[in-house]
């Protein structure tokens, strides 16, 4: 249990002082809780010794309403510190999660990544915030107000102290018992709890091919089984903690008995006196009070330990930005040498090697899978290569800061994301200390500027998650001022006008145009139009680089790229 007690207070970090403060006042709680039983004591004496006058009526009176009062009021502030350290300490866990997720390898995300980072960002961290200061507090204060009233039973008589002491060390025995056997239990919940939001999250995310394939009025059978096993994990823990629950108040009960009947023993073999024979009598009413309320707390504390754990997990996930340094390149060519990359053991590229010199135009053409978006999101470094070199500027991109590699990259991608945020604010991600006027000027450049003035709030036009208010021509022009605002001597286009319709294409190219004006551009397309201009052609198959040169080159050979510019004619003179 100190273990846990340990591991809760290094994840409080700077919320350390207000667990701290909630604490002491937890201690002042307790002694203002004492005063009541000073006044009960005073209220016996009077009655069994028959001098009750004012001046008692005006001492008891008193105590009792500094106990109130202090109790209020210390309850009150050691409420404030609990719910500051608990709501606190799980957004710097949250924000310590999301600045950790910009360094984690792309690779790292997958699925069950994803549902587990999820879980651990809800439920977990849900759980440590509205339970792990309160729990700490509850138990640690309990423990030590009992140890408090146990000394001050022993100075008083030592015989009802050691009944009381008894009682103490024996409720702690079984508590230390049912710690134990909740080690097991809780971590299986904690991991039920994950499986569950990550299933959930996933039906959610599919909800649209369930509909479009008619499946509503099938069971998914994932997520009831993460729901059953939820519910089998919660009922577990409290089976498992219910008997112990039962034998803790047992033993309470009991010792409170036992003290009660040795009050009266102690009275009529003449060694106690009425008046403390009554008020032990009393005091064996409350005494066990806080322990009680701690030993409630330790089932609920191993399931708080069992959160810090799952989220501590995200500190152990390797970093990619560990060594980099700050390097600002004179130039911005990009150099494969003898690149190898697989992704969950399946080879993607092999052995590539290549050269885009800086401020020329690349397009990269091939096959579904061949690889192109591999070469572009390691030029990025969303992954790290197996082996090999990628260069930018004649420095390793692995010897680059992650944020002033970035500062060197824009990209566009073909599935546009725009955030839950008004058009400027999405424009201005590209430089978030862009002033108004750089974004409307950014946005001009993207021939977006018109129909954001046509929305009801021009820029301050709030759009709903993943842009769903716009078209996809419209997103894409957003996306692309967002480059333009960053100017980025290197753009990377991820296919980013596979799916545009024609009506957008035209203010598309003219952004394309304005964007990629002196700067090192790489094309993932699949547009004829967009190829045939470029400096630089590379056809992938297969993961190595099978053709390589102008569109006039290209074009005399018999090969993939011959074959794509056949089809895509066909496809242009194809009509009804």
């Amino acid at each position: 249990m100190i273990e846990i007690f340990r591991k809760i207070w290094r994840f409080a970090g700077k919320e350390q002082k207000n667990i701290r403060n909630s604490i002491i006042i937890g201690f002042f709680n307790a002694i203002f809780h004492m005063l009541q039983i000073g006044a009960i004591f005073l209220t016996i004496q009077a009655l069994v010794e028959k001098n009750a006058n004012h001046t008692t009526i005006w001492y008891v009176l008193g105590l009792m309403i500094v106990s109130i009062a202090g109790k209020i009021a210390t309850n009150y502030f050691s409420q404030l510190q609990q719910t500051h350290a608990g709501y606190f300490m799980a957004a710097n866990k949250r924000v310590f999660i999301g600045n950790r997720m910009k360094l984690i390898p792309m690779g790292f995300f997958n699925q069950s990544s994803l549902g587990n980072i999820t879980g651990i960002s809800t439920t977990v961290l849900g759980d440590v915030e509205t339970t792990a200061p309160m729990v700490l507090v509850l138990t640690l204060g309990g423990f030590i107000t009992t140890i408090v009233f146990t000394v001050y039973m022993l100075v008083f008589d030592w015989r009802m102290g050691l009944i009381t002491l008894a009682g103490v060390l024996l409720f702690c025995l079984i508590t230390s018992a049912m710690e134990k056997k909740s080690r097991d239990t809780a971590p299986k919940r904690q991991k039920a709890q994950a499986e569950l939001v990550e299933n959930i999250l996933e039906t959610i995310q599919g909800m649209g091919i369930v509909k479009s394939f008619n499946l509503t009025k099938i069971d998914n059978k994932k997520v009831d089984k993460a729901i059953e096993s939820s519910k089998i994990t919660n009922l577990a823990m409290e089976q498992l903690i219910t008997p112990y629950t039962i034998m803790q108040e047992g033993i309470l009960r009991i010792f409170s008995v036992i003290m009660m009947a040795a009050a009266l023993y102690f009275y009529f073999n003449g060694t106690m006196q009425l008046t403390y024979s009554l008020m032990f009598i009393v005091v064996s009413f409350i005494i066990f009070e806080q322990i009680e309320s701690a030993g409630h707390g330790v089932a609920i504390l191993r399931v708080c330990g069992s959160s810090i754990e799952q989220a501590n997990q995200m500190d152990d996930v390797p970093l990619m930005d560990e060594k980099g340094i700050i390097i600002k390149p004179d130039n911005h060519e990009i150099i494969f040498e003898h690149v190898d990359f697989s992704y969950e053991k399946r080879q993607i590229l092999k052995d590539m090697n290549l050269q885009i010199k800086d401020k020329t135009m690349t397009a990269i053409i091939g096959p579904s899978g061949s690889g192109k978006s591999t070469i572009c999101n390691l030029i990025a470094r969303f992954w790290d290569v197996d082996s090999g070199n990628i260069m930018i500027g004649g420095k390793n991109i692995k010897d680059y800061t992650l944020e002033s590699l970035m500062e060197q990259i824009s990209m566009v991608f073909q599935n546009v994301y725009l955030f839950g945020d008004t058009i400027e604010n999405n424009i201005r991600f590209g430089r978030p200390n862009a002033t108004r006027e750089e974004v409307i000027k950014a946005a001009k450049k993207a021939c977006c500027h018109e129909f954001i003035n046509s929305l009801p709030n021009g820029y301050d036009t709030v759009i709903g998650d993943k842009g769903f208010a716009l078209s996809g021509g419209e997103k894409q022009r957003i996306s692309i001022a967002r480059a333009i605002l960053k100017d980025a001597p290197i753009i990377i286009f991820d296919e980013a006008t596979a799916n545009v319709d024609p009506e957008n294409e035209v203010h598309l190219q003219k952004a394309f145009e304005e964007l990629t004006r002196n700067k090192t551009i790489i094309m993932i397309a699949h547009r004829l139009k967009t190829v045939r201009h470029a400096n630089q052609i590379l056809v992938v198959d297969g993961g190595k680089i099978v053709q390589k040169g102008r569109h006039e080159e290209l074009i005399e050979q018999e090969g993939i790229y011959k074959r794509f510019v056949g089809k895509r004619k066909e496809a242009v003179s194809w009509s009804i």
